[in-house]
């Protein structure tokens, strides 16, 4: 946040969660959450080094007339895909695409990567293609969480799911604890779940994962990188620390890639 024309959305409570994504000529694509300390809102910022960004304000201002500027919004997920040995966005149907949300997972289309329209259900509403589930360790929240990416099975999009307090949560994780999910997607049909995780795939364990700010453990994924043949996972620990994990589970047969 600074003295500059997007003040107003982002003090004095900062810029948040930070999802990155790179286009094929090399551009990053920042989506991330302005906080006034009165709404947090999706916005976006755009850079060609990582050091120096271009804010474009928020994400839905222009969609329907502004009818979305003024609403709660966080956490997207730009689809992206392997190419050429880099992780990049790609389009879904001709246009580029993202799962964004936290109560429900939503989703939002875009020609330009900076103007995004928020798809809507038949009754003119956010369309919310999954949502938190009771006795499940995402009771509390599906908060999407790094790009999602496309694999040769569909769309995966890597989800951090929030555990309720009382009778709504899974008891074999902490109340409040925040797991790793992962949702599948129909590569042409990106609103149809085919598959979704009954457990997480990543979980607190560690001592720095389960202190901290957040006692009840957190591992809070929004990064995600693909390096020589793995993936890298970025996370947040307790809202105290950050750390990654990798994976390289023979990846590459498992991606959906393009040369």
């Amino acid at each position: 946040p600074s003295e500059d024309d997007f003040k107003e959305i982002e003090w004095e409570g900062g810029c948040e969660d930070p999802r990155v994504a790179m286009t094929e000529d090399g551009l990053y694509v920042m989506l991330y959450t302005a906080w006034n300390r009165n709404l947090p809102r999706l916005a976006v910022a755009t850079s060609r080094d990582l050091k120096n960004w271009t804010k474009h304000g928020l994400a839905f201002a222009k969609a329907y007339n502004g009818r979305f500027a003024n609403i709660a919004s966080k956490s997207a997920s730009i689809v992206t895909g392997v190419k050429d040995g880099r992780l990049v966005i790609e389009k879904v149907d001709g246009k580029y695409f993202m799962y964004w949300g936290e109560n429900a997972v939503c989703a939002a289309t875009s020609d330009n990567l900076t103007d995004w329209t928020p798809v809507l259900n038949e009754n003119n509403e956010l369309r919310e293609i999954a949502k938190p589930r009771n006795g499940y360790f995402d009771s509390r929240l599906t908060e999407c969480g790094p790009p999602a990416i496309k694999t040769v099975n569909g769309i995966v999009l890597l989800y951090n799911g929030k555990n309720g307090y009382k009778e709504e949560r899974d008891s074999a994780y902490p109340a409040g604890a925040y797991c790793a999910g992962q949702f599948l997607f129909d590569s042409n049909d990106p609103y149809k779940v085919l598959d979704r995780l009954d457990k997480p795939f990543f979980v607190p364990e560690a001592a720095f994962e389960k202190s901290g700010q957040y006692k009840d453990g957190t591992v809070f994924i929004e990064g995600l990188a693909y390096f020589k043949n793995k993936l890298y996972l970025y996370y947040g620990c307790a809202d105290s620390q950050v750390a990654v994990a990798i994976c390289d589970d023979n990846i590459d047969s498992k991606l959906k890639t393009h040369n």
